[in-house]
């Protein structure tokens, strides 16, 4: 299992926009294979920066997702709304709670 985090950086004006199309997809994104879960984060100083954060069992799920449609058609969207350049990290999570 490990975790991906993206950041991502919206124009003030399509934040509703983007919250509401998140709303829409999230069911079909953690009903992918192998997505264990899917969190968006709002940063509290800088309400245009999100992050989404997503478990999955294996790098082929996640590899599966990201050449899916429904990562194409979401991912469209959701740069169309970009103010700056997204970044993406897939880490280990070496402590548990």
């Amino acid at each position: 299992m490990f975790v991906r985090i993206v950041k991502m950086s919206f124009h003030s004006k399509f934040i509703p926009e983007f919250l509401k199309m998140f709303d829409e997809k999230k069911t079909l994104i953690k009903s992918s294979k192998g997505c264990l879960m899917l969190e968006l984060y709002q940063d509290k100083s800088n309400p245009e920066i999100f992050f989404t954060y997503s478990h999955w069992e294996n790098d082929n799920d996640l590899e599966n997702y990201r050449n899916s449609t429904l990562f194409q058609e979401t991912w469209t969207q959701t740069k169309t709304y970009f103010n700056d350049k997204p970044h993406a990290w897939s880490v280990d999570k070496l402590a548990f709670h």
